[in-house]
């Protein structure tokens, strides 16, 4: 994957001086640095980027990349729409939401995650950890979501632009090429429906306050549960369920 261009936008005036600290190699984030190749990116910023929320719940004065994550998602909706509008022009408004949809779900972008490494330079509190934190779709969604926020304030637009583009340029083709291949909650159902005339039927429990919400989703047929799921939304947490399931029933 190429790095960043050497276009990387000085940081602005006015900028936090920890915010304008270099990145040192050597450790987790700054080997992240490293990969990623971001020479405007901060240290404290990018370690923000990294930081989830359990961390902060046992690091006095540690920030969460919440806020990040929510930035870097309207860049990464942004960007993925444009795109597809841009080099697409056969695709209609649905198709366009559906191929969309693919590149932006949780699953996606987690995979995306681990081809960074990110689960490597995540900051879990000792819970999260211990339970498997550095592999939950979830939590590396969430993370790449943080980073791509924290390369837009770093950087710039077009800098982020360039770089997301590159790293998902074959995402893109193939879902361009048959929006909505994502969508297993769709595709669970037609599949049930054909196969044993019959719905799936979904179960979700929201767990943790309502800032950091986790939802648990169970899907079942004939009273039998084939798939379960969690994310940090009910559909987040029903398609990860339904793609368990999908793949629990085999080729179809």
């Amino acid at each position: 994957m190429a790095g960043l261009s050497g276009r990387a936008a000085a940081p602005r005036a006015g900028r936090a001086a920890s915010e304008r600290s270099e990145v040192e190699a050597g450790d987790p984030i700054g080997d992240l640095a490293a990969r990623i190749g971001c020479p405007g990116i901060g240290s404290d910023l990018l370690a923000t980027a990294l930081t989830h929320r359990s961390w902060c719940a046992e690091t006095e004065g540690a920030v969460s990349n919440e806020r990040l994550e929510l930035l870097g998602d309207s860049v990464l909706g942004f960007v993925v729409a444009d795109r597809l509008y841009r080099t697409h022009s056969e695709l209609p408004e649905g198709g366009m939401a559906k191929a969309r949809a693919d590149v932006v779900s949780a699953p996606a972008l987690a995979k995306l995650a681990r081809r960074l490494d990110l689960g490597s330079a995540l900051r879990l509190g000792k819970g999260e950890e211990a339970s498997g934190g550095r592999d939950k779709d979830s939590l590396l969604a969430d993370a790449f979501e943080a980073l791509l926020g924290a390369i837009y304030l770093a950087c710039g637009m077009e800098e982020a632009r360039s770089w997301l583009v590159d790293l998902i340029s074959g995402e893109l083709e193939t879902a361009a090429a048959v929006p909505g291949s994502q969508d297993f909650k769709t595709q669970l159902q037609e599949r049930c429906v054909q196969e044993r005339g019959e719905l799936p039927r979904y179960q979700v429990l929201a767990t943790g306050p309502d800032h950091a919400r986790e939802y648990r989703a169970t899907v079942a047929l004939g009273g039998v549960v084939i798939g379960e799921g969690i994310g940090r939304s009910k559909k987040q947490a029903q398609q990860a369920a339904a793609e368990t399931a999908w793949k629990s029933l085999g080729p179809s």
